[in-house]
């Protein structure tokens, strides 16, 4: 197991208080940064970690960083994205639950690399009482002089705020967010322009997702370089992964990138196995827009190589064999399962929490949604199969945000891969209609007594 960064005093008594959370190290980047380093430098050390975006995309944090137009006399933002909303996806919860300090060391440390003077943490409206938290830890950290004028004596001064969104998904795309903290609706936004130059109120904002923001800290601390050392090739650092479904350890874990995806599911360090003693049948490795794989892609590459957690590994290939790390929403389904049925009730997600400002995506996730719904129901028909191909493939590529492809793209894997099972259940209505009807006959013996 490797060495934990993020939360390395999760399990401290009282970590969640600036007292406890300040005796362990606490707050020491925002010292460094301050007395110590110009905002360039700090920006340069988050470049030279090759940190990437930990809330899906993936994109380097430190480039992301530097499209900032510095040159805009306009005042600049940053805005934590704590819309945390993705199916499968609880890690940031957790790290504001348990160590609310982290995120608000981080946010400060970041703002005074960007030069920021005003920051935002927009939380997920369902996450009231991590909503309490926050606030309450932004006090304790402004009573000790680390927010508001002059932080520790120095010119720099940051006002942080806690905005909570109204539990809408599509506000965890980074336009849509900033039309939502502006008080407006939260649709996405066309770019260009895009955040760095045009942002919150027209003006460069940098947008990051919590787990990047906290990533900072020990960053700037051990500097950016010995961060870089950990993990594997361009996929450098540790990531949070956030383990549910049929395993024997559900919860969140840190890993570092680079981790074989078979120890990771059956290694007792971390998820522990399938439960029940039964057999993997599939994994949803990044959250529920990312393509679903059948057991034998998760565990190797399609050259045979072990897949590992990684940015490139588990893309390798690209959608035919490979899939994303995303958000790290690990799901993992064993033998079991219905992959028709949790298909259904990813696309009654997107469906609902579409903003309906794209037709493709308005329209098409609906006809996913009522299709899939007639198959799983018993009533499907064969040309239904290739009818929900189709759908997934005109709204892919054709909305403003990713939104259409994170509703498409599991719905093209999941046929992809298992086809047959679709085609099981058009063909033996009766047995489908219980929706315990793998677990009275997993699908591979269902498919033997059916020939």
């Amino acid at each position: 197991m490797g060495k934990k960064i993020l939360l390395e005093h999760e399990n401290v008594p009282g970590i969640e208080t600036f007292d406890v959370y300040r005796s362990k190290g606490g707050y020491a980047s925002v010292e460094k940064a301050l007395k110590t380093m110009t905002p360039d430098q700090v920006t340069e050390e988050v470049k030279t970690s090759g940190v990437r975006g930990r809330g899906g995309a993936g994109f380097p944090a430190g480039m992301k960083w530097s499209f900032l137009d510095r040159k805009s006399d306009k005042p600049r933002y940053l805005v934590c994205n704590a819309d945390e909303s993705e199916p499968g996806t609880f890690k940031d919860r957790y790290l504001m639950e348990r160590i609310p300090h982290l995120l608000i060391e981080g946010m400060i440390t970041s703002s005074y690399a960007l030069g920021a003077k005003t920051s935002y943490i927009y939380v997920r409206g369902e996450y009231m009482y991590v909503i309490r938290i926050l606030e309450r830890a932004i006090e304790e950290a402004r009573a000790a002089g680390f927010v508001g004028k002059n932080i520790l004596g120095t010119d720099y001064s940051l006002e942080l705020y806690v905005q909570p969104g109204a539990g809408a998904y599509i506000c965890g795309e980074e336009t849509a967010l900033l039309e939502s903290l502006e008080g407006k609706r939260g649709n996405p936004r066309l770019k260009p322009p895009f955040p760095a130059i045009a942002g919150l109120y027209a003006s460069p904002t940098v947008v990051n997702n919590v787990e990047t923001i906290c990533a900072v800290v020990p960053i700037i601390n051990n500097s950016g370089n010995a961060y870089s050392q950990i993990g594997i090739g361009k996929s450098t650092g540790t990531k949070l992964i956030s383990a549910s479904g049929h395993i024997n350890k559900p919860g969140v874990y840190e890993i570092d990138l680079g981790l074989p995806v078979e120890e990771f599911i059956y290694s007792d360090e971390y998820c522990g196995g399938i439960w029940k003693g039964r057999k993997l049948k599939a994994v949803v490795a990044g959250g529920s827009s990312v393509p679903i794989l059948p057991a034998n892609l998760i565990l190797k590459t399609a050259k045979g190589e072990p897949r590992l957690m990684s940015y490139e590994s588990l893309s390798d290939g690209g959608f035919a064999t490979g899939t994303m790390l995303g958000s790290g929403g690990f799901i993992v389904m064993d033998e079991t399962a219905c992959i028709v049925r949790n298909l259904w009730t990813f696309t009654r997600f997107y469906h609902h929490e579409s903003c309906g400002q794209c037709s493709p995506c308005r329209e098409g996730t609906g006809w996913m949604e009522k299709v899939l719904h007639r198959i799983e129901h018993g009533h499907g028909h064969m040309d239904d199969i290739d009818l929900l191909v189709d759908v997934a493939k005109k709204i892919e590529g054709n909305t403003i945000c990713p939104l259409g492809d994170a509703a498409a793209w599991p719905v093209a894997s999941a046929i992809r891969h298992f086809r047959d099972e679709f085609e099981y259940h058009v063909r033996f209505p009766e047995k489908v209609k219980n929706p315990k009807h793998f677990e009275i006959e997993p699908m591979e013996a269902a498919l033997a007594t059916a020939r």
